[in-house]
């Protein structure tokens, strides 16, 4: 990562905890009170302006790329993928990490006048870009019902994934995120006959993922098969 993209530079934040706080000359009068710098409201206040703030030009797109790289240093040269692992009803589904392009909060969707496919379901707006948000479960013929949570299972959330080409993207919600996962070329299987006749034309392969199957979907038949829907 280039030293022009950094996000943690922090020129413009001034960093009272280094000059006169805990880790300068502790001559701040506000430690009488709070006794160390990160009970102090300034260092809240630094903190959340830090997080605030916008990303650089190109960070996104150089992360990604830089997860999408294959690792051509496995075990005697075996191919490594890698996917992003999700989930929607009860099937867990991976995305390539080379058209994964943002995971966002949920956003409302806002519905289409005269939409002629079931597949779309209307336009979200990420990041002040107007995005179609498309319906998986629809383009791919699976179930959308919430899988079933043990108890013991922590909260998870619905997310949207951000998907496509570097000047197109759609949108599609999703029950829960897992992340990143890579996986070897020895890990894969053939789809089975039970995986629906949609979901067979763009799934390319099936892998195993905690004690589960996923299937890998293939990036061009999927970009494809979002195109025709939308078209």
């Amino acid at each position: 990562m280039s030293a022009d993209t950094d996000p943690m530079t922090t020129d413009d934040i001034a960093e009272c905890w280094r000059e006169i706080g805990v880790s300068g000359d502790r001559s701040c009068p506000e430690l009488d009170e709070h006794l160390h710098c990160r009970n102090c409201p300034t260092h809240a206040q630094i903190a959340r302006k830090l997080l605030d703030r916008p990303l650089p030009p190109g960070y996104r797109d150089e992360w990604t790329r830089h997860f999408a790289r294959p690792d051509e240093k496995g075990p005697e040269g075996e191919e490594v993928d890698s996917v992003l692992i999700f989930r929607i009803g009860e099937e867990w589904l991976g995305l390539p990490t080379g058209i994964c392009r943002e995971i966002a909060e949920p956003r409302p969707v806002h519905s289409l006048p005269h939409r002629r496919s079931e597949a779309v379901r209307g336009i979200v707006n990420v990041r002040g870009e107007l995005l179609i948000c498309v319906s998986l479960p629809a383009l791919l013929g699976i179930g959308a019902a919430a899988a079933t949570r043990g108890a013991e299972r922590i909260a998870i959330f619905p997310r949207l994934v951000v998907t496509g080409e570097e000047t197109r993207h759609v949108a599609f919600e999703v029950d829960e995120v897992h992340g990143l996962h890579a996986y070897r070329a020895h890990e894969r299987g053939a789809v089975p006959a039970t995986v629906g006749r949609a979901a067979a034309s763009v799934v390319e392969t099936m892998i195993p993922w905690n004690g589960r199957a996923v299937g890998c979907l293939d990036a061009k038949r999927l970009l494809d098969l979002i195109d025709r829907s939308i078209a």
